[in-house]
């Protein structure tokens, strides 16, 4: 038998992966064994290639990807090559395990390189010791922009700005900015407009870029600024900032402080993120879900979130439960109520969730407020009884075939159309009581919703039931 002759290909050489990402813009799982043989044999260079040129939000959906112990190990070994702005793309449980395993060197070291508003990012949710270790690393001025920037209330303008930006005095001309611009080596990775501050650095005026280059060179700053620049205080909440920026259609927004000093910027693509951050936390709100619960969490911090609410829940069913027991002997009586009475619930339970819905993101988004209260409140309690009156016609059709006795389709439709106005009623009532109260509805509105219908669907259905039939 003849000898085979074998070749073995160095692991950097070995061939790549074909497709990094799916047709579904998800990485491949044959991408992500190779990443993890990668690392797990410590082979730099055949790493540095896979991971090459990949973005930073699919770099950080590969660090969900990886085994937990993997991950401190692939930022490791890629040292400089790794793009830390990853680490803004992952889930707050992932970074927080990925941070506690690096050196604090390597994250000084990567805190350096990113913009500052991903720098507050990553370090706002670190110990203050270990915040202080990282600051202490890094150069004075970078050290002190991010100081301030930590210092500012959690969710604020502060939090979410960007330090660097391009300031000049108004009497610079056109050429002398565009000159400055083309000589300065550290100017932001992306801004859209150019400020103008006076010699204690208070805000006087912007001037967009296509502005500035459609101007000729010897014009002035100030002939061509906008005096009254889209600006926002530092202590401003975030979910405000991304309203007024949605409502004026901003680009960019200026930070200023309580003296009127330029402290930062805002661009949209961090308020793109305030914005998906508020609506996933109104819908897990909604669910009796809480905010920052993340899909990496443990089985324990979840289960131990979710107690409250469902603890709530099960006082109101406890609370429907009592209202269907005065009813017992007409239950007895008539098989045919128990089995009509879930569909009431439920119709009522969605009638409800709908209304509810609608109010809170309402209100969230400021569209709902005193001057269109009842306005609202009365067309969702109109929409309630147009569906109750239809829903009535057809169950009363199908109840009265289904068991035969013509005089139970009068009873559930009654049942029906009361029912639903009350759900639409409390829906959209209920949220904007809350609210009024300083609750947030999104978080509350929910268990009162639930009691509400099952308490008046069950009351009104049996109560009227045993009415007509003489059952009590």
């Amino acid at each position: 038998m003849e000898d085979v002759e074998t070749t073995t290909i160095p692991a950097a050489q070995a061939p790549l992966p074909p497709f990094r990402l799916d047709e579904d813009e998800e990485i491949n799982p044959g991408f992500v064994d190779a990443v993890s043989d990668a690392v797990a044999g410590r082979n730099r260079e055949r790493l540095a290639l896979l991971v090459e040129d990949l973005h930073e939000a699919d770099l950080g959906t590969l660090l969900e990807a990886l085994e937990a112990e993997l991950r401190p190990a692939l930022i490791e070994l890629l040292g400089r090559d790794f793009d830390f702005a990853a680490l803004t793309e992952v889930d707050d449980a992932v970074r927080e395990e990925i941070l506690e395993e690096l050196e604090t060197e390597t994250v000084a070291e990567g805190v350096r390189e990113l913009d500052s508003d991903d720098a507050v990012f990553i370090l706002e949710n670190l110990d203050a010791a270990d915040q202080d270790e990282i600051l202490q690393r890094l150069p004075a001025v970078e050290r002190v922009a991010l100081r301030r920037a930590l210092d500012y209330p959690e969710d604020s303008a502060g939090r979410l700005m960007q330090t660097d930006f391009i300031a000049v005095p108004p009497f610079w001309t056109v050429g002398q900015t565009i000159d400055f611009m083309r000589e300065t080596d550290d100017l932001p990775d992306t801004f859209f407009e150019i400020f103008v501050v006076d010699p204690g650095v208070r805000l006087l005026g912007s001037v967009p870029l296509d502005k500035l280059l459609r101007t000729k060179r010897p014009v002035r700053i100030a002939e061509i600024m906008e005096e009254d620049p889209d600006q926002v205080e530092a202590t401003d909440p975030q979910e405000d900032v991304a309203r007024r920026f949605q409502r004026y259609n901003l680009v960019s927004a200026a930070v200023v402080d309580e003296g009127g000093r330029l402290v930062g910027v805002i661009t949209i693509d961090d308020v793109v993120d305030v914005i998906e951050e508020e609506a996933d936390a109104e819908i897990k709100a909604l669910g009796g879900v809480k905010p920052d619960e993340e899909l990496s969490d443990t089985v324990f911090s979840i289960a131990r979130s979710r107690f409250t609410w469902l603890f709530v829940n099960l006082l109101t069913a406890l609370l429907a439960s009592a209202v269907i027991g005065l009813f017992e002997r007409s239950l007895e009586k008539m098989v045919a109520l128990a089995v009509l009475m879930p569909i009431v619930a439920s119709m009522g339970g969605n009638a409800g969730t709908q209304s509810m819905t609608v109010a809170v993101r309402a209100l969230a988004t400021r569209d709902l407020g005193r001057g269109n209260t009842w306005r609202i409140v009365r067309r969702e309690v109109v929409v309630g009884l147009l569906n109750g009156l239809a829903f009535a016609g057809l169950m009363g059709i199908v109840a009265s075939v289904w068991f035969g006795l013509p005089s139970l389709g009068p009873v559930i439709g009654l049942a029906l159309v009361v029912t639903l106005v009350s759900a639409a009623f409390g829906g959209i009532v209920i949220p904007i009581v809350l609210d009024r109260f300083g609750v947030d509805p999104a978080v509350a509105s929910g268990p009162f919703v639930t009691t509400i219908t099952d308490v008046v669907g069950f009351f009104a259905f049996l109560g009227i039931a045993s009415l007509w039939f003489g059952l009590l």
